[in-house]
């Protein structure tokens, strides 16, 4: 059951159903102290409760919280309890999880899901990032690396943009000549570094004849509303000839 639910919750998908399970904000950045709301409407469900997970990226989903709007009582996971952890509803179908006091381990995304009784099955929701920083969110350190020379005597070369950051989540993006890129790009998840920060790695497949056009690539990567972005081409790159 749990590799299953590991499974639907990193692919993001949600399984085919009549109800559509609705979340929002889709991202929340917080610093330490304040209070995270996260809300979730079960569509046209009214008889299962919403049950709350806490995904770190590459890890095990856990159980966070489940609430219905008939039960005296939150019912808590493990290691999550009340009042720190707690939910409400606005009616049958509308539910609100609250995370008071807020840290940098909170930093998470949060997925809801329900019981779909009508075609029995788990329906989820498309999930909440909460970003936590200590003082306010730091921009990204960037720093992109050219394609090797062995790389450019074939006809496909790679650029890598590595991100340095202090929280597991990012939205990374490349730009040709200031124009958005969308195929060709693979982003890994977010790596805990001994330094405490995180690390994304993000590659952009491109033709060694751009490459050798002198067109600029450039890295984008956006943390709530922090953002950095760093630039290359072949001028740049003496070297890699």
């Amino acid at each position: 059951m749990l590799g299953t639910l590991c499974t639907l919750i990193t692919a993001l998908t949600c399984v085919s159903g009549v109800t559509v399970v609705t979340q929002k904000p889709p991202v929340v950045t917080l610093k330490k102290g304040e209070i995270a709301t996260m809300d979730c409407n079960l569509g046209t469900v009214t008889l299962s409760p919403a049950r709350w997970y806490k995904q770190i990226p590459g890890g095990v989903p856990q159980f966070v919280l489940a609430y219905y709007h008939s039960w005296w009582f939150v019912n808590h996971g493990a290691g999550f309890f009340s009042p720190k952890h707690t939910s409400y509803y606005e009616n049958e179908s509308s539910y609100r999880m609250i995370i008071t006091n807020v840290g940098e381990g909170d930093s998470a995304v949060y997925y809801c899901k329900t019981w779909d009784g009508s075609v029995n099955e788990w329906v989820f929701g498309r999930g909440t990032k909460l970003i936590v920083a200590g003082s306010g969110l730091s921009p990204p350190v960037l720093t992109v690396f050219p394609p090797s020379s062995a790389e450019l005597q074939s006809n496909k070369a790679t650029l890598l943009c590595l991100s340095s950051q202090s929280v597991p989540f990012a939205e990374v993006t490349w730009s040709v000549g200031g124009c958005p890129v969308s195929s060709g790009i693979s982003t890994s998840t977010a790596v805990h570094q001994p330094d405490h920060t995180f690390q994304i790695s993000s590659y952009l497949d491109i033709q060694t004849s751009d490459w050798n056009m002198e067109k600029l690539y450039t890295c984008k990567v956006s943390l709530g509303s922090q953002t950095s972005e760093k630039n290359i081409n072949k001028s740049a790159c003496p070297t890699e000839q």
